[in-house]
């Protein structure tokens, strides 16, 4: 390895050794003599001591804002606004030098619109109020594995290539797949639902997810990452249960393990209590603070953020308008025009959906109909519960979007590394 350590692990007790450092050029201050260089890597910042009697001139010439640089240096006790130690440099060298101006500041101080940071997001990743929303990102992906994994649940990886739509709908990326005509996945929903079946009882995947809709709204991309679960043997509240658990199990993590992202962006992330409310419920609620809403319709975002106002930051959803979900979403015996499905709203946003799956063949091709789709383009599927098939359920977090209500962010946009919208198709 280049260097010998990251920047967090120097501190006090390394007074008076020698450590090698690698990363980049923060900030410079050039003083003649004595020169001070703020390198960051991943882990944090450090002040470094660039003497004129131990550097030569040239390297100092050279050293400018996001060189990539690798310190050599004593550890020395000093009180500065990067910690409680400095490096006192015995060399430096210069591994890659910044070519022209800065398109984006990494230090935050001038601001960027958004555009800008997404066209040099390499640039835009140094800083590290944007780092810090990624560590928060990985934090919600752990947390949601480590607990499907403490609660029994398998993972699967579901493929990304299908045949036929997953959601019903139009809204494909279509793609050619040899002689054949192919689709970029809606979502895992058929093959986790064919994993229970097979007797796996308990799945969950992570995987991204794609749909060709030409919006152009701050809370929706075209390429995004779902986290599913779907379990054998269970009902509407059982999944129920599972999605209350591992929600507020996320939302703990990142408030015990991400305490230095949160305190940078300066968030106070509260745990909050999980109220329901029937989907009826919920329009006549809305109807009585001014909102327009009519039965049968879905939510506007000023109808979600109303709902959380009024009930709480997490608000699921339940007993839905059967027509108004996906096919497999099981309808009420004794009330069909209502299906056991739901969605959790969470700071006056939906983040996750999900359902009771209809189990019954029959049923099974009654709905595909009645939501205009062929039951022979979904013949493996619907075989698949021709052989003993039981009750199940499921759901799904969409993780930018829990993240974008955890940062408190305006655009969805950041919390992906690299997004895809519909301008959007590089970097």
């Amino acid at each position: 390895m280049l260097r010998t350590h990251y920047i967090e692990e120097i501190d006090k007790k390394f007074i008076g050794k020698e450590v090698t450092l690698g990363g980049w050029a923060h900030e410079i201050r050039k003083l003649g003599k004595i020169n001070f260089v703020i390198l960051r890597d991943k882990t944090g910042f450090v002040q470094v001591v660039v003497k004129g009697d131990k550097i030569p001139e040239e390297i100092i010439n050279k050293i400018s804002r996001e060189n990539s640089l690798i310190c050599k240096g004593i550890v020395k006790e000093s009180k500065n606004d990067w910690g409680n130690v400095e490096i006192s440099a015995n060399s430096i060298e210069i591994l890659g030098e910044t070519k022209e101006k800065l398109p984006v500041d990494p230090t935050g101080k001038i601001e960027s619109e958004l555009e800008t940071r997404l066209d040099y997001r390499w640039l835009d990743l140094r800083n590290p109020k944007t780092y810090a929303i990624f560590k928060i990102r990985a934090e919600v992906q752990k947390a949601f594995r480590e607990k499907a994994i403490e609660l029994g649940f398998l993972e699967i990886n579901a493929p990304v290539i299908v045949g036929e739509a997953t959601e019903g709908g139009t809204d494909l990326f279509e793609v050619k797949y040899f002689e054949k005509k192919a689709y970029l996945a809606q979502s895992p929903q058929l093959y986790k639902q064919m994993a229970v079946l097979s007797g796996a009882d308990k799945v969950f995947c992570i995987m991204p997810v794609f749909r060709a809709e030409k919006h152009n709204t701050r809370f929706h991309l075209n390429e995004s990452t779902q986290m599913d679960i779907e379990m054998g043997f269970a009902e509407e509240k059982d999944a129920l249960e599972m999605l209350e658990k591992i929600f507020l199990h996320i939302l703990k993590s990142v408030k015990e393990n991400r305490k230095e992202e949160l305190k940078l962006l300066k968030l106070n992330l509260a745990i909050p209590k999980i109220k329901r409310i029937e989907y009826g419920e919920a329009i006549k609620l809305l109807n009585k603070n001014k909102s327009k809403i009519k039965h049968g319709e879905d939510f506007t975002r000023e109808d979600e953020e109303m709902l959380c106002k009024l009930l709480g930051d997490a608000v699921i959803i339940t007993k839905w308008p059967t027509k108004m979900r996906g096919f497999y979403s099981m309808p009420m015996k004794e009330k069909p025009e209502i299906c056991l499905a739901y969605d959790l709203l969470y700071r006056g946003l939906e983040i996750a959906s999900g359902a009771q799956r209809v189990h019954e063949p029959e049923l099974l091709k009654k709905q595909l109909k009645a939501h205009g789709l062929n039951p022979s383009n979904f013949k493996s599927y619907i075989s698949a519960f021709d052989f003993g098939p039981i009750p199940h359920a499921g759901w799904s977090i969409g993780v930018e979007r829990i993240t974008q209500q955890i940062c408190s962010l305006q655009n969805i946009r950041e919390a992906v590394l690299f997004p895809r919208d519909r301008q959007r198709i590089s970097p």
